[in-house]
């Protein structure tokens, strides 16, 4: 009897059979779970980086307008300024669209995900 269920299969070929069927076809439901989990999975390997760029653009802002309100007050320290010195200290300190850009990338992110957390109630 053996031989036969050596050459026919066993229990275990039928059972690992039919798990393999059910392995291959998944249903809408365990897609959309399995790509909920890898976005989840994803989004908190992301998370070090988030907090780091943030970070850095705190960094950036502060030391720039730590040397713009240096330089204001040592143009308003001056005995004689006038507007046009005033006018002329905000035209090197312009930032620009594109620092501007930067910059909201850097934390309109985190600050979106809050209002919209906020929003729904769950923070």
């Amino acid at each position: 009897m053996s031989i036969l269920a050596t050459i026919f299969g066993s229990g275990d070929v039928i059972a690992n059979g039919m798990k393999l069927i059910d392995d291959i076809h998944t249903s809408d439901e365990e897609e959309i779970a399995a790509k909920n989990k890898a976005k989840t999975e994803l989004i908190g390997a992301y998370a070090p980086y988030k907090v780091i760029q943030r970070y850095l653009s705190l960094m950036f802002a502060s030391t720039y307008l730590l040397s713009f309100f240096i330089c204001l007050g040592m143009v308003l320290a001056a005995e004689s300024f006038t507007k046009v010195d005033v006018t002329n200290l905000l035209g090197e300190f312009y930032i620009g669209e594109i620092m501007l850009t930067i910059v909201a990338f850097y934390f309109a992110g985190g600050a979106i995900e809050g209002v919209v957390s906020k929003v729904k109630g769950n923070g």
